[in-house]
Parts: structure tokens; sequence; C-alpha cells
């Protein structure tokens, strides 16, 4: 079953609120809401003045006012009035449109509405209430009272995580080189000649890493053996095939393994190692040794070629190259038994992560915190122990988003394959830059390929791309 991880980021524009107490608690607020339209913002609620006792000669004045950082405008305003100040301002100073004149004690709730036209500042201003109270002959008190800090919607992500499909046994392998000395035209092995010793050693290290693992069992050790191009080619290939039964005969003498597991091969003359260095190179006449080196000519007569054409660059070559194309590659493979201790999968993972499957992995973020450091690691292992597999590259991208790491997203996204899951996930990528119109083409694909998650992302995304500002 996949996982699903939701990250609320703020609050969304338009949100109601109530309760707020003005007049010294006499006056409730309720049902406060404020909408934003095409071209214009609504703001309504209800005052709840059923508990406010005033003087026949006072009156309130709330003064609703829409405050930016730099910016502010003033809506319609209520007045509720004692019975003298309320015939007063009937005969005297009548409302202008808009604004709202109240007799105290005969409204119970007012509600009150106003709509202003849209401006961009608008999208983060605070909604207060100017009040005062004052008598017939002007004296008064003032106050402010906040009543909503406006944010506009925003996109809320989903991450959805795929599980990896189970690997039933584990295969792993371990590789190196060993460039063993062997006296010129012979093949025996002699464990104090020269750089033997610790050439030797390598290898008994791989192999002993591996041995003395109790979760491990070896299945074959592979050796391939090589020889530098010098010389003649049926020579060589003596000289290949005879070091590397040497050296099996020395891998089975010291750990006794059967032949079975042993597996041996020759290569007579590594001509792909000379290509890669010279390749790699700034050698004189580099292009020309290339173009031999990929002629089809016999190795023999291919390397004579060399030699006699390009003495100079042969005779570097044949100093400080070729001694490294005498080498025998080794490659230890292995079976790892199947974890399934969320506790011991995370252990392993600090130390040993090669051992673990995709699935371990994925068992080792369960029951941690989403988004959390912990959690975030698992899925990072996971995709630099598999950088190639598709499931991986998701999981891993989901996971950096999450902690905004948009960068490091984009990267394991574009190896996350097509399903629709990564349609998906290309479209929270998107949303997260604010490149809505690119989220909403993959959130539509990924609702065509059955992402039920898609729906609602869709439906948010064309909600805060609507309710963008001008």
């Amino acid at each position: 079953m996949r996982k699903i991880w939701c990250f609320i980021m703020l609050i969304l524009f338009g949100a109601n609120v109530s309760g707020q107490k003005l007049a010294d608690g006499q006056v409730v607020v309720r049902n406060l809401d404020v909408v934003r339209g095409e071209n214009a913002l609504f703001v309504s609620m209800d005052l709840d003045v059923s508990a406010l006792d005033i003087a026949t000669n006072r009156e309130l004045l709330f003064v609703p006012v829409l405050k930016g950082d730099r910016d502010s405008v003033q809506l319609p305003f209520v007045i509720v009035a004692g019975r003298n100040r309320y015939f007063y301002h009937l005969r005297n100073t009548p409302v202008s449109d808009g604004d709202m004149l109240e007799r105290a004690g005969q409204a119970k709730v007012i509600r009150y509405r106003a709509a202003l036209p849209l401006e961009g500042w608008m999208s983060k201003a605070t909604l207060v209430i100017d009040e005062s109270a004052c008598g017939c002959r002007g004296e008064g008190e003032d106050s402010r009272v906040p009543l909503l800090r406006m944010e506009p919607k925003v996109y809320t992500p989903v991450f959805v995580y795929l599980p990896p499909e189970v690997e039933t046994v584990k295969t792993r392998e371990v590789k190196g080189s060993a460039y063993i000395d062997f006296p010129v035209n012979r093949t025996e092995i002699y464990e104090d000649y020269r750089k033997n010793p610790s050439e030797l050693r390598k290898i008994r290290q791989t192999i002993d890493v591996v041995r003395n693992d109790p979760d491990v069992r070896i299945t074959s050790l592979s050796i391939k053996g090589y020889a530098s191009p010098e010389g003649t080619y049926a020579n060589n290939t003596r000289l290949a095939k005879g070091r590397t039964a040497t050296l099996k005969t020395y891998v089975r003498e010291l750990y006794h393994f059967p032949d079975s597991v042993l597996l041996t091969s020759y290569e007579p003359e590594d001509w792909a190692g000379l290509e890669a260095y010279v390749d790699s190179t700034n050698l004189r006449n580099r292009d020309a040794i290339l173009a031999l080196i990929h002629s089809s000519v016999e190795p023999d007569a291919k390397e004579k070629m060399i030699k006699s054409t390009y003495p100079e660059e042969y005779q570097f070559l044949l100093k400080n190259v070729y001694p490294g194309l005498r080498h025998s590659d080794y490659v230890v493979r292995y079976v790892v038994r199947t974890y399934t201790s969320a506790e011991e999968i995370r252990r392993i993972m600090k130390t040993q992560p090669q051992k673990l499957s995709l699935r371990e992995l994925y068992i080792a973020a369960q029951g941690l915190e989403p988004g959390g450091d912990e959690y975030n690691e698992a899925f990072e292992i996971a995709v630099r122990m598999f950088p190639g597999d598709e499931v991986a590259n998701l999981n891993a991208a989901n996971a950096a988003m999450a902690k905004g790491d948009l960068k490091g997203a984009a990267r394991y996204l574009d190896k996350a394959g097509d399903r629709g899951e990564a349609v998906y996930a290309r479209g929270v990528y998107a949303a997260l830059l604010k490149d809505y119109e690119t989220a909403m083409r993959f959130f539509a694909e990924a609702a065509r390929e059955g992402i039920a998650e898609a729906e609602d992302a869709l439906r948010q995304v064309e909600e805060v791309k609507n309710d963008q500002f001008k």
C-alpha cells in the first residue's frame, strides 16, 4: 500500500472567524468571513449587540479598516446609537450609502456586508475595527481591535510514497583489482615479491569482510587475469591463463572454497584498459594511436605498429601504463539474509546499507516522523544504494520536497520514470515552484492514470491560481 503524507503550510485565505468581542465585551463579532471575488473583496460579519447597554444620549461607532504594510482602506462604518442620538442622526447627519445606523435595543444582530475593489496589497492585510464611544457633547474613547490576519490560499502538498518490490533473494557483490608482480615470463606467485604482500592482502581483506559476516553466504568468487600487450599474443595467453590459475590455487588453499564457488577467466592482452588510458590523456598522436587500437589488425601486428610508428609514445606507455594492465580482477558474490525488524534495519542502515534491499529501507522509514531527519535519511540512503531505481528516486524526490530541497528533488525526478505516481510528483514539484499551469497539466495527466490524490491537488492549484492578486 502506498504511503501518503500531507504537510500543512499556511492558513487559507478567506478563513471564518467568530467570537471577537468589542465594546468592553458587550458586542460580539460572529461569522466573520473575507472572500475574494474576481475583482472585489467581500467582507461579512454579524455584530451581536443583544447584550449592549447604552445611554440614550450616547453612541458607539464601529469602523472596519483593512490595513496593509503601507496601504489601508476604510470600509463602511456602523453606528449603534441610543434613542436621542439615533433621532439626532436621522434629522441632522444621515448616514451615506453603505454606512449603517442602528438604534440600540431594537436590533439584536446587525448583519454587516461590504465590498471593495480588489488590490494586490490586500492579500496579506489585517482587518481591524476602530471603535469609539461618544456622547452628545462629543467626548469619547477610541480603541482598535484586530479581527483577522489574511493569508492567500496556498497549495498544500500531499506526498505519495511507493513501497518497492520485495527482493526475494538479495544478491550482492564486491569487486577489486590486484596488481600482483610475477617474475618475467613466469606464472608462480611469490608472496614477498615487490608489492605482492599488499596486493594479496587486498584480496584477503575483501573476502574476509564478506566471509566473516554471519548474515552472508558467499555464492561465487570470480577471478579474471589480464596481461599487457607487449610480447606475442600466444605467450601473453599462456601468462594470463597460468597466472589466473595460480591465483585461484592460492585462494582455494587459503579458504578451502569448493571448485563450484571459484570461477576463473582470462584476457591475454588488456587492450580495453590501454584504450581507456590513451583516450583520457593529451598524449601526442593520441588520436592516431587510438585509431590503431580500434582497428581490426591482429594484436601482434597492432602492437608492433604502435611501437614502430610512435616510438616515443610507446616507450612512455610501456614504462608507465603497461604494468597496470597486468592485473587480476576479482568479484565476490554473496547472498544476504532478509531483515524484517525496522529497528534492526535502521541499525544496519547506519553501517552496512549495502546489505539492505529497497523494501527493507522502506520499512526502516515506517514508524518515523514524516519529514524528520531519520525519515528522509532512509530514502536518501535508498537512492544512494540503488541510484538507477525509479521507485527509489520517486521516494527520494518526495522526501526532498518535504524538506524544501527542490534542487535535489529535480535531480531525483529525472530518474523517477513515467508511472502515474511520478507524473503526480512532478505536479507537486511544479506547484511548489508556483508554476501552476505546469502543475495542473501534470495533475490532470496523473488523474487520468488513476492517482486519486491528483483530483484534490488539481482543485487546490486551480483555487490558488484563481486567488492570486493582480
